[in-house]
């Protein structure tokens, strides 16, 4: 089974690493991928970039409306994620527990990721999606 362990921060978090060098944080990520790469875990890792430079689409109007980052009311924001392909939910709790640069703050959630074999095969466009994965290597 698939998994997502999402990284999230505050403000807090952010200030408590805010004086650590930036090659201690790669180094301390980098340890943490390799960890898991030799276990035979991860299928995907990405950080995410600086809010002030996102924007929001916000559908509670008519029209939507997009508003530049970074987001005022937010009180906790994704800084990157793990994809790890696991046996259990347990056993990503596990993975979770050892992420590096956890600080005040920080969180991470776990959440299931669902596989194109659950949903009915006879759709169309469950159909065309396999399709589109078989023709990018993507099954």
């Amino acid at each position: 089974m698939k998994y997502m362990l999402i990284m999230r921060a505050t403000d807090e978090t952010y200030a408590a690493f805010q004086d650590v060098d930036f090659s201690e944080v790669v180094e301390s990520m980098g340890r943490f991928n390799d960890e898991m790469i030799r276990a035979g875990v991860l299928v995907a890792a990405e950080g995410l970039d600086d809010p002030a430079k996102g924007v929001v689409v916000d559908y509670s109007a008519e029209s939507p409306v997009v508003t530049d980052g970074p987001y005022g009311e937010t009180k906790e924001l994704f800084g990157g994620f793990w994809i790890l392909d696991v046996a259990s939910l347990e056993e990503a709790v596990e993975w979770a527990k050892r992420a590096p640069l956890a600080g005040p703050g920080s969180k991470t959630e776990i959440r299931r990721v669902t596989s194109i074999d659950e949903f009915p095969q006879d759709n169309e466009w469950i159909q065309k999606e396999r399709a589109w994965r078989a023709a990018t290597g993507q099954l």
